[in-house]
Formats: C-alpha cells, structure tokens, sequence
C-alpha cells in the first residue's frame, strides 16, 4: 500500500529550488510520482506529486522538514497527504445564486457523485440557510482585500482536509498564487461556449450580440481569467424574440446540468490535462 502527497512550492525565482525540494524527498524515501513547475514574470511555481510505502512515510516528519526547507529558501510550501480509497473531499463556493449548488447537493443525495460535501465557503451569507439546510458547515470570508481573504480560505480548505474545489456561480476571481496551490482541481461552470464571452455578464454579452447558439462551459481554473482546460459543454439555440431574461433562465439551468457532468467525469479519475487540453482517459 503506498502513501500519496501533494507538495506546493510557490515564491520568487531562484536557483535550486527544485534540486532542494527533491533532494529532501528523496532522503524521506519518498517516490516522485509527477512535477510540474514554471516560471510567469520571476514567480516560481511547483505542485509536486509524491508517494511513499506506507511503512515509510513520516507524515509529521515531512512536513517539519519542509517548513524548514520553506523558511531557508524564502518561500510558500505546503504539503497535503492524500488518501487515494476514501471519497473525495470537495468545498463548494458560492456567492448568492443557488442553482448549482443545489444541484451538486441533488447529484450527492444518490451517490452519483462519489465525493463527500465537506463545507461552503462564501464571501456572502445569501446561502448560508441552504447550506445549513444539507448539514454543512458554512464559512463567510469577507472579500475586502483578495490576498487576506484567500489566506482565510487556504488556511479553512486545509482544516477540512479538502481535495478539490467547486466554484459553484462564486462571483470573484481566483489569483494565480491561490490557483496553483490547487492546479487542476479547481472546477468551475461559465455561462458561455468558452472562448466566446469571458468574465461577467456573459448572457447579456451574448443576447447582445445576437447569437443563436447560447451554451456554458464546465472547466479547471487557470491562472488566465476563463481560459482553463475544457472538462464539458453544452449549449441551447435561442428561440425567435426570446428575451435576455428567458435566455438567463435557460442557461442557469443548463449550467447545473453541464457542472454535475463534469465532477462526475472528474471524480471518475477519467480526466488529464495535456498541453492545455482536457482527455479522458
């Protein structure tokens, strides 16, 4: 039986990061699964996968060891022990609209889903009644300042030992720093057929310009606003003199449709990231 672990590395470039990170693994008998590091504009960015024989993993002592690593070369690293045989962990976030968040919790209900409903996080308390009406705990960070308002939310997703991310209609954007500790487990559901009409007011952009084909995007959050990997779409023709609230009405529920399509494809262990693009494999 082995021991997994995700490791993020992230603060300003500099010379043997990597070297450094690895060298110390290695001397916790540690196996390096995957890597993935770049470098945006002299930021230094890591997620590392790591496993171990469960008689050979030190839990407390990897991540004593890493703190120190952290503090020596001046940078953010975080370590997760990840369970591969218990059902995922998720924390939905939201803002004031319902829709999907109550349709992840209708897919749950069955167990369609195979993940466990771990906590909402909010910047508002709009819903705040909808998730204590499912049993789930429900944390307001206030969204004055993103830096102070994400630390919260990093430091509630690691108390609730939390595996992935549902951005269930939250209305606020995610930096990079926040992103990345989190690569490819972040999903989210725009109301558009991506790349057509990012950021907000995506309907209204669409009724305006007259399209006849309207459609959502289900798709990981990248460090690029509404650019990230593709997971599932789908779309609706627009009807003669349908009217921009009609339209809305039609796409919210197409979006609860396309957001539970995707975690089911995701929770499958039936998706990866290549070169940008989403496969099923």
């Amino acid at each position: 039986m082995k021991q997994f672990a995700t490791i993020t590395v992230i603060g300003r470039d500099k010379t043997g990061v990597i070297a450094r990170v690895t060298n110390f693994l290695f001397e916790q008998h540690a196996n390096i699964e995957a890597l993935e590091e770049q470098v945006t504009r002299g930021q230094f960015s890591m997620t590392l996968q790591a496993s171990w024989l469960k008689r050979d993993c030190d839990g407390a002592a990897v991540k004593s060891g890493l703190e120190h690593l952290a503090t020596t070369l001046g940078m953010d690293i975080t370590f997760r022990l990840t369970d591969s045989h218990r059902k995922q962990r998720m924390a939905i976030m939201v803002t004031k609209e319902p829709h999907c968040f109550e349709a992840i919790m209708a897919a749950l209900k069955p167990g369609r889903l195979g993940a466990e409903a771990a906590l909402v996080i909010s910047n508002r308390r709009d819903l705040e009644p909808v998730a204590k009406r499912h049993g789930l705990p429900f944390v307001t960070v206030p969204w004055l300042e993103r830096d102070e308002a994400e630390k919260r939310v990093v430091e509630v997703l690691d108390d609730h030992q939390i595996d992935f991310v549902v951005l269930a209609r939250f209305m606020k954007i995610l930096s990079p720093t926040f992103v990345w500790r989190y690569k490819n487990k972040i999903i989210n559901i725009h109301p558009s057929l991506l790349p057509s009409f990012p950021g907000p007011q995506a309907y209204r952009q669409a009724y305006e310009h007259g399209v006849k084909i309207v459609g959502v995007t289900a798709h990981f959050v990248s460090m690029h606003l509404d650019e990230g990997p593709i997971i599932a779409q789908d779309s609706f023709v627009v009807r003669p003199n349908m009217t921009l609230k009609q339209i809305v009405g039609a796409g919210q529920r197409l979006e609860s449709k396309t957001l539970v399509k995707a975690l089911k494809l995701y929770l499958k262990n039936r998706l990866d990231v290549y070169w940008g693009v989403v496969r099923e494999v």
